[in-house]
């Protein structure tokens, strides 16, 4: 199967290269170039691409509009290619919007600085994403959820942190889930976000307008505290130590992924057993499945987000399928679902 995808980009050495290392993959035609969210407009429906790549500043419509735009008249997967030193807010309104990743553009735009093989990989996971149009008015606010039954010997006064783990779709799902929590949310969050290198801070500045909750990147040797957000670093795992201080790791042979959700979870378990809140969310592959397990077996609670509210439903799928989660939910009710336990 042919993969479609339409270029957006409004520098043409940018564009000539993009469609040259597009191009290279035999899988992948470029359909249709746009200099700007105008055009591009104009040209996807009769285009037809299973994938829309765009740059992020353009004149006449940028990347932010024309994302709003096609998700509410021709909804299809889109990634952000922008340079790693876009504004900060901007590119995760993008993602808020209905894109569903970024890549980083480097600023030499050479064919040869590009990540080629990250770069086709994210194409072809995109093609398979299903969307859905989304209204340019705004969403009401989440539904409130009842208080769920503690598992036997559980108080909520016994819980102690919150772990969560995510991919593909995780800025905009992590987003919605602290959302839905107050300033004095009472545990700590630890996170785990798969994310290309140079975006964590743009995600922490962006988060840090969504929630009442302090949002930062991980210190070693730091305690985690009550109404903080916690997110490992590029390229280094987190774990707590046998002191319940954050530690940050290099990537494990044994580990596909770095961050990585599993070594995280399993660190939770270790340390804090039955008082860990384990949630795994959107996105590819199975990193997270055995953390999940790990927390499931000293008693820990586990929450999955759902197959239909799942950009990729991946990583939850993997952890259903072990066994080891006890809720699955929809992303707009997982936020009040953790308020509900903390607060019964």
């Amino acid at each position: 199967m042919t993969i479609r995808v339409f270029l957006v980009e409004d520098s043409p050495i940018a564009l000539n290269t993009l469609k040259q290392l597009l191009q290279s993959a035999s899988d992948i035609q470029v359909v249709g170039v746009a200099t700007n969210g105008k055009e591009a407009l104009v040209a996807i429906p009769s285009c037809q691409p299973d994938v829309v790549c765009t740059d992020l500043y353009m004149k006449e419509i940028d990347g932010l509009e024309l994302t709003r735009q096609l998700m509410a008249r021709y909804p299809r997967p889109i990634l952000v290619i922008t340079v790693a030193t876009a504004e900060e807010e901007t590119v995760f309104e993008l993602l808020q919007a209905g894109a569903i990743d970024v890549f980083p553009k480097p600023s030499s735009g050479l064919l040869a600085d590009y990540d080629r093989a990250q770069l086709l990989n994210k194409i072809r996971v995109l093609a398979g994403v299903k969307v859905f149009t989304r209204s340019l008015r705004p969403t009401l606010s989440s539904p409130s959820v009842a208080a769920p039954p503690l598992p036997k010997g559980h108080s909520s006064l016994n819980l102690a942190i919150v772990g969560i783990g995510a991919s593909t779709g995780g800025p905009q799902a992590i987003a919605k889930v602290l959302q839905s929590l107050p300033a004095t949310f009472p545990l700590p969050i630890v996170c785990t976000q798969h994310i290309s290198p140079g975006f964590l801070s743009r995600l922490i500045c962006w988060l840090s307008q969504e929630t009442k909750l302090q949002v930062t990147v991980a210190t070693a040797g730091e305690t985690p505290q009550p109404g903080t957000v916690y997110f490992a670093p590029d390229h280094l795992s987190l774990e707590i130590d046998c002191r319940g201080k954050f530690c940050l790791i290099p990537a494990s042979a044994n580990e596909r992924y770095c961050p990585s959700v599993n070594v995280m979870f399993r660190s939770l378990a270790a340390y804090y057993g039955d008082a860990v809140i384990g949630v795994l969310l959107t996105g590819m592959g199975d990193d997270g499945a055995a953390g999940m397990q790990a927390i499931a077996k000293v008693g820990g609670i586990t929450i999955a987000q759902d197959e239909a509210t799942s950009v990729i439903f991946g990583m939850p799928k993997e952890a259903i399928a072990l066994g080891s989660v006890q809720h699955v939910l929809p992303i707009d009710r997982i936020g009040a679902f953790l308020q509900a336990l903390v607060n019964p």
